[in-house]
């Protein structure tokens, strides 16, 4: 017997404001047919004045407990996946802790951009097969419209605000593929590639900042990286291509998505895509895309599911679970 961190719970959430692309033809040289030619996506919310990420994390844990049956004093720790933190310190975690009513366990920020929410599943599942918690929160939340360039058609259409929140817990697996839970985690980070996709701002530096992305190159070290951690996720799971049910891959560009999808052998058919409604989320869009995949029915308990992102750093991951 081995212990597996399997999923209790699921939700998510997004901002009320819905922002279409037609929005951006009053201000910036561009079209709807343009940014959805380039990136497929077709509308993305913003979080309200004064809401924050937190705010946001805060609602996809709840519905994620509601989801589950259980209440924040069933959770034993807490992991949020940002870029977008309310502040500085204490980490946004920690106010989801409070906001949860949670006074006991422990909670903490993981900073991997875009494969945030990758990083943050992979620690869960150690912190859960090594008897450090037995019901983690794994979020993942943004407000990338704080951190935007409205000037600069090339990022400011891709990127959206939301949020979404699985529920980890511990029960007995047999230590086969078969198991219910995480089977596999692939991680992997570049920093020579920082330059073309970054913030040029920071706390140390004084200055907030906005998003610059050399896209191209984004593109061409998506692709190849992305099938690869898939690939090697997969053979640490001992399993193959034709053993999966659904790839929910972090939600960037519907090229990007197609292009690793075709790399791995695996059907669109078999792909959860939400960037149409969601546009980029960055670490919000894996669970986002999970929680909308099992509200329209897609994964179903068994499914063999494959999670991959790639982000600033660069940071990317692979996760193989069994729903």
């Amino acid at each position: 017997m081995i212990t597996r961190a399997v999923v209790r719970g699921v939700g998510h959430y997004l901002p009320d404001r819905i922002v279409e692309n037609a929005e951006f033809e009053k201000t910036l040289d561009t079209s709807d047919e343009w940014i959805r030619s380039r990136s497929g996506i077709e509308r993305r919310h913003f979080a309200a004045e004064g809401q924050t990420t937190s705010d946001l994390a805060t609602r996809a844990a709840r519905a994620a407990l509601d989801n589950a049956g259980l209440t924040g004093a069933d959770i034993d720790a807490i992991i949020l996946a940002t870029s977008t933190a309310d502040l500085t310190f204490p980490s946004a975690a920690t106010m989801v802790q409070a906001a949860l009513e949670m006074e006991t366990g422990f909670a903490f920020d993981v900073q991997a951009v875009c494969a945030g929410f990758v990083f943050a599943l992979a620690n869960a599942n150690a912190m859960i097969m090594s008897g450090q918690a037995k019901r983690v929160m794994v979020i993942g939340a943004e407000t990338f419209s704080r951190i935007l360039d409205w000037e600069d058609r090339g990022t400011c259409v891709l990127f959206g605000d939301g949020a979404g929140a699985l529920v980890l817990e511990a029960q007995e697996g047999e230590g086969t593929s078969g198991d219910r839970g995480i089977l596999a985690a692939d991680l992997n980070s570049d920093g020579r590639h920082r330059d073309i996709l970054y913030v040029d701002g920071g706390v140390s530096t004084q200055n907030t900042g906005h998003l610059r992305m050399r896209g191209k190159e984004v593109f061409r070290h998506a692709v190849e990286k992305l099938a690869a951690t898939a690939d090697a996720a997969l053979q640490k799971a001992g399993l193959d291509h034709a053993d999966v049910d659904w790839v929910v891959p972090h939600q960037a560009n519907l090229r990007i998505i197609k292009a690793t999808a075709q790399k791995l052998d695996v059907p669109m058919e078999k792909v959860v895509v939400t960037v149409q409604d969601h546009g980029n989320t960055s670490a919000a869009s894996i669970p986002l895309a999970l929680s909308v995949g099992v509200e329209r029915g897609q994964i179903k308990p068994g499914d063999l599911v494959v999670t991959e992102a790639i982000g600033g750093g660069l940071a990317w991951g692979a996760v193989v679970l069994r729903w």
